[in-house]
């Protein structure tokens, strides 16, 4: 029982800072009504500023600049480093409002998810870019580190301790302010009655303002402390800690804040204690343990504590763009057809890797077309689903010998199969908390299949191997001998997303469409009028796992192997990001977002017009992410098609004026 208890008190390090990015979420969602997925990456741009700082160096942010200002003395010591750390933290939460989230205020909440996924990817590459030599930094210790010892022979590091008394103390702080002070009680009561909070004369702008800079304070104070007790990386805050926060916020209810604090510091603490259940208990999972908690926490939460998120008002944050008709003609097939078969042949093989990339990143992009498009569900585990049907038909292809076409489609029925697993604790679920309940359990299939030997075997080696795609003799492969790239598996890409394509379509065009269409619009009208929503919500899930299965199998057959790193957290965000801002609810939309997907076809055009990016790359993409996002909050397509819709309307008074007045017979 000591055992136990030791691994209680280790992990109250990790649970202080589950705590204090959920501390983060509550206040910025009471704020602003949003989830910011960034707040993990804000947080260790906090933390990196405080490490460099300490060596003597001022890290500036814009590219461009030099790499970093460096001080005389060389280390600024610890007062100056942490109070410069930590302005830096508020002015990172301010300019993140500023410039990302007020423009979005009045948009979709899924506009707003997209936007902090392109916030995120600058912040994470700015730290990788600025810190390319230092990409995992050690910090010395802040807090004491001495042992110290509890009931008589327990003895456990106190920096763990005094981490998880200070964001206790945090907690009690931000819960006084909130109920005791006039900010926070105009803050809460603008979060129930966001117009009657206006009308008594608090200005919403600062109120959001000022939840965003503390809440960016609070995640980078707790960060820069956290420094010296983890291996600081561009990507521990991020993907490490965001699930399990997002699981204690959820148990907060996104309202309180000390049942937010108690949930982050249990599941960081249980978590701990799977280390030795490992070795006690024979069937305890050796994968995927730690990061399914935050999944049952979470699916408790919704549960048991209710199904929705709070809501600011009564205005729907959620609302899609609305879903244009399905019209097949020859020239929306052959014209972007067309045009991709003369790429492929006619340019050179940079251009016809940029083609590939649209193609598979088109064919992701109709897996959401169907979920959130069709039927108004959101997933941000479609990369999960591509990796299932992965590594699925790595294992098929190479140990059990199963040949192509029947290998990557019973991968995509398993995909599918999991799709359905997945969505059966969010049957009743929507929006913003479907989303977090699909991305915890993304992060959890991720861990427990893809980094487990039993399911993917030894991948020690750089992947695991999938054969080239063979059809009666002929190798559609994209590396054949010295052969490489081959124009032949670009064609092939390029036949299955249009075949994919039609049948998305005439899934639209269907009674199946139909009735996605209807749950979409009203789930109870839909089920009052005989539909069964939950078998709805089923065959949405499993189609869409099926499509995102299919460009997981293309990934696969593109690089010859497959690994976890291509089928990650992140990614599946980014799909999701560039899906929305293509166009969620048509084909059209989908091969738009194809297009403008990082490494595509627009990208890699941008490139050849003004020279490589370079090591900016990634981040001119987040920043590119969030201008669109802010320019088409309903996707570029759905803009397109408003404006068109603007202009045709704009052009029928001028006919009706330009026709001869009609004869009145008396």
């Amino acid at each position: 029982m000591t055992d136990y208890l030791f691994y209680l008190l280790l992990g109250s390090g990790a649970g202080a800072i589950i705590a204090a990015l959920g501390l983060g979420l509550v206040v910025t969602y009471q704020g602003v009504s949003v989830v910011n997925f960034a707040l993990g990456a804000m947080a260790t741009w906090s933390a990196y500023v405080y490490a460099d700082l300490r060596e003597g160096a001022y890290p500036w942010p814009v590219p461009g600049l030099p790499p970093r200002y460096h001080f005389a003395g060389g280390d600024v010591g610890f007062p100056v480093a942490f109070g410069l750390a930590l302005a830096t933290s508020v002015v990172v939460g301010v300019l993140a409002y500023a410039l990302v989230f007020r423009p979005l205020r009045s948009a979709p909440a899924l506009a707003k998810v997209v936007a902090s996924v392109g916030l995120a990817i600058v912040l994470l590459s700015l730290v990788e870019q600025r810190f390319a030599d230092r990409a995992s930094i050690r910090v010395d210790p802040i807090l004491p580190r001495e042992p110290v010892t509890i009931a008589g022979d327990l003895t456990v590091p106190r920096d763990g301790l005094w981490l998880a008394l200070i964001v206790v103390v945090i907690g009690v702080v931000l819960w006084a302010g909130s109920r005791f002070t006039l900010v926070g009680l105009a803050t809460r009561a603008a979060a129930e009655n966001e117009k009657g909070a206006t009308l008594l004369g608090y200005s919403q702008d600062r109120m959001a303002l000022l939840s965003f800079a503390l809440a960016s304070l609070v995640t980078g104070l707790v960060a820069i402390l956290a420094a010296p007790m983890i291996q600081l990386g561009s990507s521990v805050l991020t993907f490490g800690f965001l699930v399990p926060a997002l699981g204690a916020a959820l148990l907060g209810t996104f309202r309180h804040l000390g049942p937010t604090v108690v949930a982050g510091l249990a599941i960081g603490m249980v978590q701990s204690t799977f280390v030795k259940l490992q070795g006690d208990v024979g069937w305890f999972p050796d994968y995927g343990a730690r990061e399914g908690l935050p999944f049952l926490v979470i699916i408790a939460a919704l549960v048991f504590l209710g199904e929705r998120l709070p809501e600011r008002g009564s205005v729907d944050t959620w609302r899609l763009t609305a879903v244009p008709p399905a019209k097949v003609s020859v020239v929306a097939v052959v014209v972007p057809v067309a045009a991709a078969v003369a790429g492929i042949l006619l340019l050179g093989p940079l251009w016809r890797a940029a083609i590939m990339t649209t193609v598979i990143a088109t064919v992701m992009s109709l897996s959401f077309v169907v979920l959130t498009g069709f039927a108004g569900q959101t997933s941000l585990a479609q990369m999960a689903f591509a990796g299932i049907a992965g590594f699925a038909l790595s294992r098929l292809a190479v140990q059990h010998g199963v040949p192509f076409p029947i290998a990557p489609l019973l991968a995509c029925l398993l995909a599918a199969a999991c799709g359905v697993v997945l969505a059966i604790p969010a049957l009743r679920l929507r929006g913003t908390n479907l989303a977090i309940v699909t991305l915890a359990g993304g992060v959890a299939l991720t861990e427990l299949v893809f980094k487990n030997p039993t399911f993917v075997g030894d991948i020690a080696s750089g992947g695991a191997q999938v054969p080239n795609p063979d059809l009666a003799g002929w190798d559609l492969g994209l590396v054949l001998g010295s052969e490489s790239p081959r124009p032949v598996f670009a064609l092939f890409l390029v036949a299955v997303a249009l075949v994919l394509g039609l049948l998305v379509a005439n899934l639209r065009r269907g009674a199946t469409g139909r009735l996605l269409l209807a749950i979409r619009s009203n789930e109870r009208a839909a089920a009052a009028a005989g539909v069964s929503v939950v078998q709805a919500k089923l065959l949405a899930f499993a189609l869409s796992a099926f499509v995102a299965g299919c460009a997981g199998c293309l990934i696969a057959y593109r690089f010859g192997s497959v690994s976890e790193m291509s089928y990650g957290l992140f990614a599946s965000l980014t799909a999701l990001a560039v899906a929305y801002l293509g166009g969620i609810t048509s084909v059209s939309g989908a091969v738009t977002a194809g297009v403008v997907a990082t490494s595509g076809v627009a990208f890699f055009a941008l490139t050849q017009a003004v020279g490589s990016l370079g090591e900016w790359g990634a981040l001119i993409g987040g920043v590119l992410l969030i201008v669109t996002a802010i320019q088409n909050p309903h996707g570029v397509a759905g803009t397109v098609r408003q404006r068109a819709a603007r202009a045709r309307r704009a052009r029928v008074p001028v006919a009706e004026a330009q026709s001869p007045p009609a004869t009145v017979m008396v």
